[in-house]
């Protein structure tokens, strides 16, 4: 596994992989004098960020159909990097950051477009994303700046994967994974893209009221934000995470894949595709007009509570 950096103040111990797309490697809860994994763990041979606990998304999140960036009556072609024929999760995670700062508690991860051969981005950007460890609480800063000389649509957002159960199969602690997501609107996709504007939550994917995973395949966009505290992630008996995020990461991506040992909640600025779906004259998808040399900054966090 590439150089990591560990953070650790007692009650978190977080891994770092700049050089993997700033990834997460893993992010463990301190339970019972043991070192226990919440994040789904990075695989000791990683080979790309979609292996790792959590990666960075920017300048956008999932996917951009085409793949084509419409902006301002314009169309700006992409390369496709994902199977179905879309650009996905951006530029960050194909890349390694550099090491701003680092400290036992903190990290600071930067990447700078304009030093890359082929960033698959129309506008130069930097972006520095901030890890921090503040008593129970692991905290994400995401900031995205318009280096270029136009107005750019910008996105944040970050990939967390969560195991479903803590501990091992032979030994594990509490009970199997819990969730509630605070979001009231969801969107009817086709191949994971909307079909329109957000309405009625799909009930496959309606987890307003905690209940456990359940075992349907689920990979699905919400909005409607009911809460400062975006989502409960709750180990019965042993351990819950509040993920708690900035207004502006108003939606949240949760994917539940059958017969896999890991979830994933997503704090997002915008909807899958955004762009084409504001081009269409659907409001409320999140885009967020980035000017020449301003910086657009959102955060979330995950609040430890052992149970």
């Amino acid at each position: 596994m590439d150089s990591m950096l560990i953070l650790d103040n007692g009650t978190w111990r977080v891994g770092l992989l700049p050089a993997t797309g700033g990834s997460i490697a893993y992010g463990q809860v301190r339970i019972d004098d043991a070192w226990v994994d919440a994040m789904r763990p990075t695989p000791a041979e990683v080979e790309k960020s979609g292996d790792t606990a959590s990666f960075p998304l920017v300048p956008w999140s999932n996917r951009i159909s085409g793949p084509v960036l419409r902006w301002n009556g314009e169309e700006h072609p992409l390369r496709v990097t994902s199977g179905d024929g879309t650009a996905i999760h951006g530029v960050g995670l194909k890349h390694p950051w550099n090491v701003a700062e680092f400290d036992a508690t903190h990290a600071v991860l930067t990447l700078d477009s304009r030093d890359l051969e082929d960033p698959n981005f129309p506008w130069p950007f930097t972006t520095a994303f901030t890890y921090a460890l503040d008593g129970a609480r692991l905290i994400v800063t995401m900031a995205l700046t318009n280096v270029s000389d136009e107005t750019f649509p910008a996105g944040l957002g970050h990939h967390p994967y969560f195991v479903r159960r803590l501990g091992s199969d032979s030994a594990p602690l509490g009970g199997d994974a819990e969730l509630q997501i605070r979001c009231d609107a969801g969107y009817e996709l086709v191949n994971c893209l909307p079909t329109g504007a957000a309405g009625e939550v799909p009930a496959h994917a309606d987890y307003r009221t905690r209940r456990p995973l359940g075992h349907v395949h689920v990979d699905d966009c919400l909005t409607g934000r009911t809460s400062p505290i975006a989502a409960t992630l709750t180990w019965p008996r042993a351990l819950q995470l509040d993920l708690e995020a900035d207004e502006a990461l108003s939606h949240i991506v949760c994917y539940v894949p059958e017969g896999k040992p890991f979830f994933a909640v997503e704090p997002v600025t915008h909807a899958n595709d955004a762009l084409r779906l504001a081009a269409e004259g659907v409001d409320g998808v999140g885009v967020h007009p980035l000017a020449p040399g301003e910086t657009f900054t959102a955060r979330w966090s995950l609040t430890a509570t052992l149970l």
